[in-house]
């Protein structure tokens, strides 16, 4: 069950993490989408996303998909993130993110997002597991 709205979370992440990248499309029941207009700031020679953009947007699409289940919380954080890039984006289109939790526990929560060209959302340019460690409950 969610906690939070797509809109709640936008609002906490400006307090909290106003550099992050990306807006928040939709969250649902373990899994959140988020979309990035690309700018010249992501593109390396080619031009193409850069693999640090892909990396990082990754990592905040996950954490809106625990946020979406656990609520505001800031100080849940990244502790493992593997990432493979299975081809190149273009720098001439959005790129969206499909965040999936796996196992979301009392301190862990483990998941994996699949990032996709909005010029042909049937194949990931990017594949992400990673597991974010998550503080106590006072």
């Amino acid at each position: 069950m969610t906690v939070m709205t797509a809109e709640q979370i936008e609002h906490f992440l400006d307090e909290v993490f106003p550099q992050r990248m990306g807006k928040v499309e939709n969250v649902g029941e373990m899994c959140a989408t988020m979309r990035l207009t690309i700018g010249n700031e992501h593109l390396r020679p080619g031009p193409r996303v850069s693999g640090p953009t892909m990396m990082g947007f990754a990592d905040v699409a996950l954490y809106v998909a625990i946020l979406a289940q656990i609520g505001p919380e800031a100080m849940a954080v990244t502790s493992d993130l593997n990432c493979h890039f299975l081809r190149a984006a273009s720098g001439d289109h959005d790129i969206i993110a499909h965040a999936k939790l796996i196992k979301l526990g009392r301190r862990l929560a483990v998941g994996e997002v699949q990032i996709f060209s909005a010029s042909d959302e049937t194949r990931p340019v990017v594949h992400v597991s990673a597991s974010y460690a998550l503080p106590e409950k006072r």
